[in-house]
């Protein structure tokens, strides 16, 4: 799961925050050191068929896989790591394999260093308010549900996939879509690509209603993505349930007086 295809790129937003949002820097700092950890990193500097074997039996052994998800139970046969004929030898697992905790670890799995990086500047932009607004362990709480919510989601579409499904961006999603509740009329400075790329100081609700929509529209096949297998389902599911998380926020929780006047539409 990715953050590819964007209308708008954001760089940051004009929204103070009372408190550090501790939790969104540890978050990015833990997806970074994990990325430099797994074979993805060294997948970068070689494209060896070895490599590749050894990067998807890493892959295969701790991301979230649909068909996993729905039965509970790892596959019977998966990639050794081990390259043979032109192709991956599969065999035996050589790990036992718990599913559920695999949507946990998969949140912290990358493909590249692009699909890192979109992610990161994604929760380096909106990721501290909703950590303010939520308080530190309410917000670890939300990220981790809207990341299982929208691996699980992804599943149950996608039933009988054994592709693994790798990203933080599911829960990512989620933090947006709180953000869009929370804060619809905070300024975002974006980058337009506009033949350059043009920045503008856009809403909020703009610049995260244009990603949902995209999100939607090629998670409903009315648009063909060239961004690969991307699982934008996945996206859909985080961000519509951390609009659900935030409604009730919004609505019986007063914001702090020093961010009133990022609230409303404007």
């Amino acid at each position: 799961m990715g953050f590819n295809n964007l209308v708008v790129i954001p760089v940051k937003d004009n929204n103070p925050t009372r408190r550090t949002g501790w939790v969104t820097y540890a978050l990015i700092a833990a997806n970074v050191i994990i990325f430099l950890l797994t074979p993805a990193t060294r997948t970068l500097t070689g494209t060896s068929l070895t490599a590749l074997c050894h990067q998807q039996a890493f892959f295969d052994q701790w991301a979230a896989i649909p068909h996993e998800l729905i039965t509970n139970q790892q596959l019977p046969r998966v990639p050794t790591g081990v390259a043979r004929g032109g192709g991956c030898l599969l065999g035996p697992p050589g790990f036992h394999k718990i599913p559920a905790l695999s949507v946990l670890y998969a949140m912290f799995l990358h493909g590249g260093w692009l699909h890192l990086l979109g992610n990161m500047l994604f929760l380096w932009v909106f990721g501290n308010n909703v950590e303010d607004r939520f308080g530190h362990l309410k917000y670890l709480l939300f990220y981790l549900v809207a990341g299982y919510a929208a691996g699980y989601g992804y599943a149950l579409a996608n039933a009988d996939s054994m592709v693994p499904l790798i990203g933080a961006s599911g829960a990512i999603a989620g933090v947006l879509g709180a953000y869009l509740v929370l804060y619809p009329g905070a300024r975002v400075w974006s980058l337009v690509p506009v033949l350059l790329f043009i920045p503008l100081r856009l809403p909020a609700w703009l610049v995260l209603g244009l990603w949902f929509v995209l999100q939607w529209v090629y998670a409903s096949g009315i648009a063909v993505s060239g961004a690969g297998s991307v699982g934008y389902l996945a996206h859909v599911v985080g961000f519509v349930v951390g609009v659900l998380v935030a409604l009730p926020v919004r609505w019986f929780r007063r914001p702090p007086a020093r961010q009133t006047t990022y609230y409303g539409w404007r």
